[in-house]
């Protein structure tokens, strides 16, 4: 359940779609609910490789921090982002 948080910290940005196409490629034949690390590797250093997946465009994480920025002052608070990050 973890697998997107991992894949997105190395800065590639699947769709739900393509993380399950992902996970597909690198699960054992065991139903034990893991990845383990010698299956995953290999399949996550050819998705670096290859740059299978752009990350997201500036424009719209532009766009989003826009949103957040409630005063329209061109920037959020280090305090709003957590609040944002860690409450909303």
């Amino acid at each position: 359940r973890d697998i997107g948080c991992v894949v997105r910290s190395l800065g590639c940005f699947p769709s739900e779609a393509e993380l399950h196409e992902l996970l597909t490629k690198a699960k054992e034949e065991e139903p034990d609910g893991f990845i383990h690390l010698e299956k995953f590797i290999p399949v996550m250093t050819k998705v670096l490789l290859d740059r299978s997946y752009w990350p997201i465009p500036e424009d719209v994480l532009l766009h989003a921090f826009e949103a957040l920025d409630e005063n329209k002052c061109g920037y959020i608070t280090k305090e709003d982002l957590v609040k944002y990050m860690t409450e909303e």
